[in-house]
Parts: C-alpha cells; structure tokens; sequence
C-alpha cells in the first residue's frame, strides 16, 4: 500500500470535495479519483460514497479513516524528526487558534519563524471544538484556546495569558461619558455579539448566568472583526476579551468601556496532544510559547 493513496484518502476526507483535495495534494482530479480506486481494491471495500461528486465516506471508510490519519501523521512525524537532526526543522507547521486569541499570534508567529527559518506557518481562525477534532484527527499540529473551560483531553498545554471582557461602544454614541459599566446594563444595550458555537460566547453566557442575567443579542458572528464593523456602523455595542485593545488604539470612533466588576480571568494557552513521541513541529511551538515574551498587554 503506497502512503500517496492514504494522503489522497485523508485530504478528500478533509476537503470533502475532489477538485480541492486534488488541489491540495497537488495532483490531478482524475489522479486523484484514481488513487482512490486503487486504495478500494485494496482493501477489497468501498471507502467513499460518489456519484460525479463526493457524497461521503462509507461506513468502512469513516472506520479506516482515523487509521489512515494515524499512518500518515507518523510517517510525516519521522521525516520531521530525521530533518531536525540534519539541519534546521523544516515543514508546514499547522496551528488553530480561536478568533478571541488572534492578537497574540503575531508574538507566537515572530519568535517561531525567526527561531526555525525553514518552517512555515499556517494559522486557521476556528473554534475550540473544531480545534480539538483537528488536533485528534492530525490535521493540526497545535492550538491555541481556553486551557479552563470545556478542556480538552489528554493535551500538554502551555499558558500564554488571561483575558478578560471589555465592552466596546462608538465613541459618539450613549455611553460616550461612561467610565465604566456593570453587567446588567451591559446586558440590556443593542449588542453584537459572538454566536454560542464559539466558546468565547459559551463563557460569557455562563459569567451573567451567574449573576442572574442573560443576553438577547440583536446580531451574532463568528468573527470579531464583523463584530467591530457592526459597532463602527452605529447601533450596536460589543462585549469583548481585553485582548483586542492592542489593536484598537487609533480607532477614533471606539469607546472601551471597562466593567465595574470584571470578574475572574479566562487562561489562554497553547495545546498539542499528549502523543509518545512528541511531533517536532509540536515540540517546537510549545517550546516557544512556554519562553515567547509578550507585551505587558498579556499577563497570565
């Protein structure tokens, strides 16, 4: 069995369409489609669900899958680990960060790229949960997420700080005076926020829960930067991790208005999973993070 057909198998898994999964493997679409083929008379089953199009895995492919992943992650695994001690550590490093986290992954990026010029870095803005699926399924190498709430198993985590909520209003707009702001007043403004499949947002609803409060926002999205455009617009006010103000200074039309009581902080920090060996690429993020120096702005 070639492991050029597993890579074919675990992409179109991924990509969930031939045309992108030939297009990432760098092949053609009927090259791919072939390769397939050949891996289903392999194995003497049907692996995936077609016709003209991509429909699915079968239940035999969906079983063979996280195998095929497994295979694939430690074959990459050992040329990585042969390529670091050659020379400098070279590949594609993988890493998924949730959008509350985004404004440290230039620190992260900086220090990472400067110690290991033969890497790349690939950043993917996604949710908690869809992190910890590609760190198990071997699409990602790292993440960067809440350490604290809904924790993801079996991962070695390293801190990288705490954050907590602002809220962000126009500069001209009703709470222009303000110099802080309590929770249920908070809670009661037009707001922007983001949708509940984003964690950010699960925690924040459990923080007013706590105090009674619930949130009834008028607009949801799952991108902060949408979130700053609804509040830029006029009308709508956001609640938002502190960790943004190092990007709003010169933004003439917002306000921060800080929380009267802003309650416990949210750790943020790095995980891959806990696998005898360790990946190199990995071990050398978590590496860094666990020595990166970030503005004061960050503070576990």
């Amino acid at each position: 069995m070639q492991l050029r057909l597993l890579r074919y198998f675990t992409t179109l898994a991924r990509e969930q369409h031939f045309a992108r999964a030939a297009e990432a493997c760098g092949v053609t679409q009927p090259t791919l489609s072939a390769g397939i083929a050949a891996l289903e008379e392999q194995f003497g089953r049907r692996l995936v669900q077609r016709d003209r199009r991509y429909i699915g895995l079968t239940t035999e492919g969906q079983a063979m899958l996280p195998w095929a992943q497994q295979l694939v992650a430690v074959f990459e695994g050992m040329g990585h680990a042969m390529e670091a001690i050659a020379g400098p550590l070279r590949g594609e490093l993988r890493l998924g960060v949730i959008p509350a986290a985004m404004p440290v992954v230039g620190h992260v990026a900086q220090t990472l790229l400067d110690q290991h010029e033969g890497l790349t870095l690939s950043v993917r803005s996604l949710t908690s949960r869809e992190i910890e699926h590609g760190l198990t399924g071997f699409e990602l190498d790292a993440g960067i997420t809440y350490l604290d709430h809904e924790p993801p198993a079996d991962m070695l985590t390293a801190p990288l700080y705490a954050e907590h909520y602002i809220f962000l209003t126009r500069a001209d707009g009703p709470f222009a005076d303000r110099k802080s702001i309590g929770w249920a007043e908070a809670a009661a403004a037009s707001l922007g926020l983001l949708h509940q499949t984003m964690q950010n947002r699960r925690i924040l609803d459990a923080r007013l829960a706590e105090r009674g409060l619930a949130l009834n926002p008028r607009a949801t999205a799952d991108s902060y930067v949408a979130l700053l455009a609804m509040v830029q617009s006029g009308g709508l006010a956001t609640i938002m991790p502190d960790s943004y103000l190092a990007l709003l200074p010169g933004l003439s039309w917002a306000k921060v208005v800080p929380f009267d009581d802003p309650g416990p902080a949210s750790r943020i920090g790095l995980i891959v999973p806990n696998r005898s060996p360790i990946g190199p690429l990995a071990a050398a993020v978590l590496d860094v993070v666990r020595h990166v120096s970030l503005p004061i702005d960050f503070t576990v």
